[in-house]
């Protein structure tokens, strides 16, 4: 689940996560936290300046491998997965 707010359109985007015990314990929850980092450092914000943006994990994030976890966030993006895939 992810929801963007509007902020100042010159600004860069802006990421939180929640990520909760309902995840799985400690290190799951890190893991996941760290997984959504990742795909969100790799230049998804570009297209998206002026927005913060939150992303709530489900408990299913944690058994997800990476690439369907990055698919999925696309997708709730509203970004073309297709478009961001590094050759």
């Amino acid at each position: 689940m992810s929801h963007i707010a509007p902020s100042s359109p010159a600004a860069p985007a802006r990421f939180g996560f929640v990520v909760s015990k309902a995840v799985g314990d400690s290190v799951t929850r890190h893991r996941v936290q760290r997984r959504l980092r990742a795909i969100a450092a790799e230049g998804i914000h570009d297209g998206f300046m002026g927005a913060e943006i939150v992303v709530r994990a489900r408990p299913e994030a944690a058994a997800q491998p990476f690439a369907v976890l990055r698919a999925e966030l696309l997708d709730q993006l509203g970004v073309r997965a297709q478009e961001r895939v590094r050759a």
